[in-house]
């Protein structure tokens, strides 16, 4: 369970302070998938990598139980002068898991060839993510933080993602920050709408896509 309580946060910019989270606060209940949604730079990235403790909030307070995931797609754990299967073996042991089987899921799921021995500073974003996907769904989390990465790869690399979270929320939590609507009906039954610092969270989907929609027009 993740649950923050008036949670603020603002960047300095020339203009002055952008406020990304004004007051935010949402509960992220045990074994349930939950998307945001927002517009390109409302803030939503920001918000995951404060779920996941990455990022500090200026204000406000967070709760967190369980074994919560990286931010899937924030490839800021990675480091570029080791390769994909020396990247593996690192956050396997960082993780307490066993070194060879994370390693070859990760190979096997990524479906990277040969890059996948080679450094991560000669990588794409997308090969970055899909092996920072693949490496999560080697790992057992209680919660998983996914940014956008489901629209990573061809038709069948984002049919395996769907698959493996199919799999996963039976038994773990998902939060998903996206701006595609498709994406958040295609992975979550619940769903928030973060706009101008403000978070509303919404029941269901549905209601979540009528006011994300106005606030996109």
């Amino acid at each position: 369970m993740i649950e923050l309580k008036n949670v603020y946060k603002t960047y300095p910019t020339i203009t002055g302070p952008n406020v990304v989270l004004n007051n935010a606060s949402i509960r992220f209940a045990d074994r349930e998938s939950m998307g945001i949604l927002g517009r390109n730079g409302a803030g939503k990235s920001t918000l995951l990598r404060i779920v996941a403790g990455v990022e500090q909030a200026d204000g406000g307070d967070i709760t967190r139980t369980g074994r919560i995931s990286w931010p899937i797609g924030f490839g800021g754990g990675f480091s570029p002068s080791l390769n994909g299967e020396e990247n593996c073996r690192f956050v396997a042991r960082v993780y307490g898991e066993d070194v060879d089987r994370v390693v070859e899921a990760t190979r096997e799921f990524a479906d990277l060839g040969t890059y996948f021995y080679m450094p991560i500073r000669t990588y794409s974003s997308g090969m970055r993510a899909r092996l920072a996907f693949g490496l999560s769904m080697a790992v057992d989390f209680d919660i998983y933080l996914v940014d956008e990465v489901t629209a990573v790869g061809d038709v069948h690399f984002q049919a395996k993602c769907r698959r493996a979270f199919e799999e996963r929320r039976e038994r773990s939590s998902v939060i998903i920050v996206s701006h595609s609507l498709e994406t958040i009906r295609s992975y979550c039954t619940q769903c928030a709408v973060l706009n101008a610092g403000k978070l509303q969270v919404f029941d269901n989907v549905d209601e979540a896509a009528k006011v994300y929609q106005e606030v996109s027009a």
